[in-house]
């Protein structure tokens, strides 16, 4: 008997050993924490997060479509051609075959209800507001996009302040009074741009940022979004059986208000109210924010770049596992001193190498991620200098390039060939809590047991 009982015990220790086994030797590659301090802490989070429950993934049940290398544009906001065109052929040669490109409702439909006439400036000083046409530079964008042979993933989103009796009080990215104006416009989008355009995004972060108006006005609200997706999924088919359309990507938050609504809160009651029928693909949100790309510590109140394994749970447990996931913004932030780290601060060093990790991990760990989109190419000017946010750009205004950019363009044209990982890595972190649970179990007793008073005689 106190064989069997010593060979429980030694098995106990083996399955915590194993529970407990970091699933790399770097510290770095653990915790994506560079400084050593951060990286005993940072062990002490994964050890917390490692024993409990994991996320179903389902890592079978999907491939990946598409092509992994994307980046956000504005080249609405550039006003010279040449500009838009110098942009694309520098995205097309670095070895993007993404752009996802803002085609803002506000900037098509300007004055009113089928009104496609951009009348707001006097381009030839004489007084009078001249008459563009609004559809002009975003066909310029499209056919761009097929001479560099990129791919355009097109986000519907902006209200004109015409579509709300409130107007633009209600918040500049409220959506409308009645959404059949929204489905109107995504129907002339579709049509115009049928078998040109494939993928549409509809809105962004639905579920926070202010991307749903003012949140006394107009607060979160899942259903209502979910309303507005089958809408324009609906229109979008009817026009194009073959376009595909995206979720709009949701900000990753622990926030429950109705400013701010935590991301999975918000996707268990997207698929609820029937969300599940009205998109083809899921949209997360990748930034590392406080920690590098290697981070695997994994917690709903964690937001780190692996925060979308937690939406992936969501879709599996809905039945949605064969739904791939695009990224619609990834990036580490370079913000100079003294703006404040709004959302991390990291130097363009650190920020080059994080981002070719961040595409080394998504196309080596995780098969259900499509596309990863860069946040961002560039902007039109630096307007926007004296905010943190303006520091995630690849590329000054005037095009000088960036250490991200030059690693970016290194990376991806380079067409790299990546490891997956191991099967059974994925089947032993399912596996870890319940080797973990049992052996800590037995080997709390086998400790009682130990220092137990012993009778005399004994």
């Amino acid at each position: 008997m106190q064989q069997i009982w010593k060979l429980i015990v030694g098995l106990a220790v083996l399955g915590l050993v194993v529970a407990l086994c970091p699933p790399t030797t770097s510290l770095y590659d653990l915790t994506g924490e560079e400084e050593w301090p951060g990286q005993l802490l940072g062990v002490g989070h994964w050890l917390n997060t490692a024993v409990r429950p994991q996320p179903l993934l389902a890592p079978d049940k999907v491939t990946k479509g598409a092509g992994l290398f994307g980046v956000n544009t504005f080249l609405q906001q550039e006003a010279e051609p040449a500009k838009r065109e110098l942009s694309m052929q520098l995205i097309s040669a670095a070895g993007f075959q993404f752009i996802r490109q803002e085609f803002p409702w506000e900037d098509i439909e300007i004055h009113g209800k089928g009104d496609f006439v951009d009348r707001r400036n006097d381009l030839d000083g004489d007084g009078v507001a001249d008459e563009v046409d609004a559809w002009a530079k975003y066909d310029q964008i499209v056919d761009l996009a097929e001479q560099y042979d990129v791919q355009i993933l097109a986000r519907l989103d902006n209200p004109p302040a015409w579509t709300r009796v409130l107007t633009d009080t209600i918040g500049t990215y409220a959506p409308p009074d009645d959404y059949a104006d929204f489905g109107d416009f995504v129907t002339a989008v579709a049509q115009r741009y049928q078998h040109r355009i494939t993928y549409y995004q509809i809105w962004n972060e639905p579920n926070g940022n202010l991307e749903w108006g003012n949140p006394d006005l107009s607060p979160v609200n899942p259903e209502a979004y979910t309303e507005l997706l089958c809408l324009a999924y609906q229109r979008i088919k009817a026009v194009d059986p073959q376009a595909v359309v995206l979720a709009g990507a949701l900000t990753p938050t622990i926030e429950v208000s109705g400013r701010n609504l935590n991301d999975l809160i918000f996707l268990q009651r997207m698929y609820a109210a029937g969300a599940g029928d009205c998109f083809d693909i899921m949209s997360a949100q990748g930034y590392g924010l406080f920690s590098g790309p290697t981070d695997q510590r994994l917690r709903p109140t964690v937001i780190n770049y692996p925060h979308h394994l937690l939406i992936r749970d969501v879709m599996v447990r809905n039945g949605d596992a064969a739904k791939p996931i695009w990224v619609s913004e990834m990036a580490w932030n370079a913000a100079p001193e003294p703006l404040p780290a709004s959302y991390g601060r990291v130097t363009e060093t650190q920020q080059a190498a994080y981002a070719v990790e961040a595409y080394q991990r998504a196309a080596a760990d995780w098969p259900w991620i499509g596309v990863v989109n860069y946040w961002f190419f560039k902007r039109a000017a630096d307007w926007e200098k004296d905010q943190s946010w303006y520091y995630f750009r690849l590329m000054e205004p005037d095009f000088t390039p960036l250490p991200a950019w030059d690693a970016l363009a290194a990376y991806a044209s380079a067409n790299p060939v990546v490891m997956a990982m191991p099967r059974w890595v994925g089947v032993w972190m399912r596996v870890r809590p319940f080797l973990f649970l049992p052996s800590l179990a037995i080997l709390f007793y086998a400790l009682l047991r130990r220092l137990a008073p012993r009778e005399i005689g004994d």
